[in-house]
């Protein structure tokens, strides 16, 4: 590996720019992201989310840093469309389907980590869970009702926000202002306990109804959906870490409370880079499970759903979400997972031609000026598309050594190839598997005949049938290469 000459440089979502990137402590990064609410199947929109932060965790370690990556996972206090009022969705889930909480919680968690494991994603270093902390929520509330941010109306405790705001700048990540936020809100009902309508719950009195419930000193209750990365990520990270990730849904309201919470006890800011990944649309439309313009991940390598083509493989998927910035909206549909496929598999073939190029006594290329393209696209805000784009320029130049029409060394080939390896199966997360592999079995063993049958033409000085048979394969994407130790084939577009 050479040594980059470029630096990292992210886009910080609280400064609205891209930001050299220094950690806290040197050659060591605290990274928090927050993780799923199991109360169903995780769905493709949050996939898309944890994988780009897997390609964070995955360029860092790259970068030679010591990672402690905690992401969590939110089994209680999220209530229906994340406001202070309504129903834990996972009580929710319990009551509808008559089981335990536990047990919905249990079944889901277990179907997220079977899919970002079938994605690749590297597991974090440590994966809390918001019921294993909430001694350490009930403390934090504590602290901030004696910091006076906070008031207790029957058994629940809500966040001053308009308090907060006279000593600090509420809204500063998602640059809403009090005043505009105070102007655009209805007046509280008289049945509301908030003193104003920006206020949120730091724990709520749980009704006779509300399964899941815990004592704490203003009775019993549940966290607020907000509080438990607060409690998570500060114990885990410290008063303040380097890197704070999620889907650019959460960075108001819930990312703006964490902020306010933290700020309220610790009086500093508990994050350096906040990093937002986008959403996730298919066939141009937000996916929506009320619209059925939804697919699960199971279904999308199954086939088993009316909205797409055909089955795609994880790599696939995997290879299509990095196609685009994670700041970039993305359109999931048949026609752009197909011509995905098709890229990934040039991209794998072609890697693998590294292992067969001849070589030269010097080389016609310098090498370096490819594999520095590669860190100067990742350091430029981790741009994977960029990154995929740079590998495509270097396949070119693999195809030319190929055909004699460019030279390397073998040491150069060998640098490459480690190179090529490290960034795209250890940064970008892909494997050496060829999509559909059953079907390649079959497709090889048709060229095998085919091949053959163009071998025996030639043989018989029949060159019009062996150039037929070259030229059909080559206008379905299929090059054949003659060389000494025989035929052999590459995807082309």
């Amino acid at each position: 590996m050479i040594k980059a000459t470029s630096s990292l440089h992210i886009f910080n979502s609280l400064s609205g720019k891209k930001e050299h990137f220094t950690p806290i402590e040197e050659k060591h990064v605290g990274m928090y992201v927050c993780g799923p609410t199991v109360y169903s199947n995780v769905h493709l929109g949050n996939c898309r989310t944890f994988m780009s932060f897997d390609l964070v965790y995955r360029y860092l370690k790259h970068l030679g840093y010591t990672v402690r990556y905690v992401r969590n996972i939110t089994d209680a206090g999220h209530l229906e469309h994340d406001a202070d009022e309504g129903e834990d969705r996972i009580s929710k889930k319990a009551r509808l389907e008559q089981i335990e909480p536990m047990e919905v919680v249990q079944r889901y968690t277990v179907d997220f980590h079977q899919t970002m494991a079938a994605f690749n994603t590297l597991p974090p270093n440590i994966e809390p869970t918001a019921t294993g902390h909430i001694i350490e929520q009930i403390e934090i509330v504590k602290s901030i009702l004696d910091a006076g941010f906070a008031y207790e109306v029957n058994g629940s405790v809500y966040f001053d926000v308009q308090k907060f705001n006279e000593s600090n700048a509420y809204g500063e990540l998602s640059g809403r202002k009090i005043e505009d936020m105070i102007h655009n809100t209805r007046v509280l009902s008289g049945q509301s306990e908030k003193k104003a309508p920006q206020d949120f719950a730091l724990w709520k009195k749980a009704e006779p109804q509300h399964i899941m419930r815990w004592p704490s000193p203003w009775g019993d209750g549940f966290p607020g959906w907000h509080l438990e990365c607060t409690a998570m990520s500060t114990k885990y990270l410290g008063e303040q870490f380097d890197i704070h990730g999620g889907g650019m849904d959460l960075k108001f309201p819930h990312h703006e409370c964490e902020i306010a919470q933290a700020k309220a006890i610790n009086k500093k800011s508990p994050v350096n880079t906040w990093m937002h990944a986008n959403m996730l649309t298919l066939n141009g439309k937000k996916m929506a499970k009320s619209t059925g313009n939804n697919i699960l991940p199971n279904e999308l390598f199954e086939g088993s759903n009316p909205i797409l083509s055909k089955p795609f493989s994880p790599d696939v998927t995997r290879f299509f979400m990095l196609q685009a910035h994670y700041r970039s909206v993305l359109d999931l549909s048949s026609d752009a997972l197909e011509a995905a496929e098709k890229g990934y598999n040039r991209l794998i073939n072609g890697i693998k031609m590294l292992e067969h190029l001849p070589q030269s006594n010097k080389s016609s290329v310098d090498i370096d000026t490819h594999i520095q393209s590669y860190y100067d696209a990742m350091n430029d805000d981790f741009n994977s598309p960029v990154l995929i784009a740079q590998l495509f320029e270097t396949l070119k130049l693999i195809h030319k050594v190929a055909e004699g029409e460019e030279y390397l060394t073998g040491e150069a080939i060998k640098k490459l190839a480690k190179t090529i390896h490290s960034f795209v199966y250890d940064v970008l997360g892909l494997t050496l598997n060829v999509s559909n592999n059953e079907d390649n079995t079959y497709i090889d063993k048709a060229l095998e005949v085919l091949i053959e049958m163009r071998e025996q033409a030639r043989a018989s000085k029949d060159f019009a049938t062996s150039d037929q048979i070259r030229d059909a394969l080559l206008s379905k994407g299929i090059q054949l290469k003659d060389g000494k130790e025989g035929t052999s084939y590459t995807l082309v577009s």
